[in-house]
């Protein structure tokens, strides 16, 4: 059991993606609004990996969701 404490850091870095808060903020802002008919897992800007693990972690609950559930609601902010 992984009991380490996720971060929004270390979400981006297990997607594959730059993890410093410049580069978090860079990415919410290039790709946001994210439309409310589109799961976050499909969104286009996700490849196969990533959309698997986002899609993954909220159907597992897995200790990832919150945190996915998190970067979900800042894609979809104005």
């Amino acid at each position: 059991m992984d009991a380490s404490i996720h971060t929004m850091q270390t979400l981006f870095c297990q997607l594959g993606l730059a993890g410093d808060e410049e580069q978090i903020n860079a990415f919410i802002q290039r790709h946001r609004p994210l439309p409310r008919n589109i799961a976050l897992s499909e969104a286009a800007f996700w490849n196969e990996a990533q959309a698997a693990f986002l899609a993954e972690a909220v159907a597992e609950d897995s200790d990832w969701c919150e945190l996915v559930d998190e970067l979900d609601c800042l894609l979809r902010e104005n």
